[in-house]
């Protein structure tokens, strides 16, 4: 099976983590993952994001150490398509914050043609504090990439 996938992964945390792992299982033996990671006007927003260079070596020192049976592509992507409108995937991974993007992905492949994708949506992964992990809080030094709670000292620091 054909999977895509993407994200900014600034931190890669438990709900990366999960995204990938679900991808690679739904690819199987012989399928193919495409690992889109956000750059350009998608992150120019964003505050803070470590470079596409360093986000990519991230997910590529993640994916070194499982058992691999598909083919990985590792690309930025500078629109919310990626490749979805010009490649022929069988399905897409989402959180639940990107269900509305894999709508509107579909519904653009509809009308230019192409198959449907099937939206394969994973759970919030939840920190200590029962909130979603999120690079965000990581950036904020909320939470770690597990999601536990990072103790500061009285100082604030």
């Amino acid at each position: 099976m054909d999977v895509v996938v993407g994200g900014t992964f600034d931190h890669i945390h438990k709900g990366h983590k999960l995204l990938i792992d679900t991808a690679l299982q739904t690819a199987g033996e012989n399928g193919f993952v495409f690992i889109g990671i956000t750059s350009g006007p998608l992150i120019s927003y964003k505050k803070r994001i470590k470079s596409f260079e360093n986000r990519k070596r991230q997910v590529e020192h993640y994916l070194k150490d499982k058992i691999i049976n598909c083919r990985v592509q590792i690309e930025s992507i500078f629109t919310v398509f990626g490749p979805t409108l010009t490649l022929d995937f069988d399905a897409i991974i989402i959180s639940p914050e990107t269900e509305k993007n894999a709508r509107m992905i579909n519904h653009e492949r509809i009308r230019k043609g192409l198959k449907e994708m099937k939206i394969i949506k994973i759970p919030y992964v939840l920190s200590d504090d029962g909130l979603p992990i999120s690079s965000t809080r990581i950036r904020n030094g909320v939470i770690d990439e597990e999601g536990h709670l990072i103790r500061k000292n009285e100082d604030g620091d």
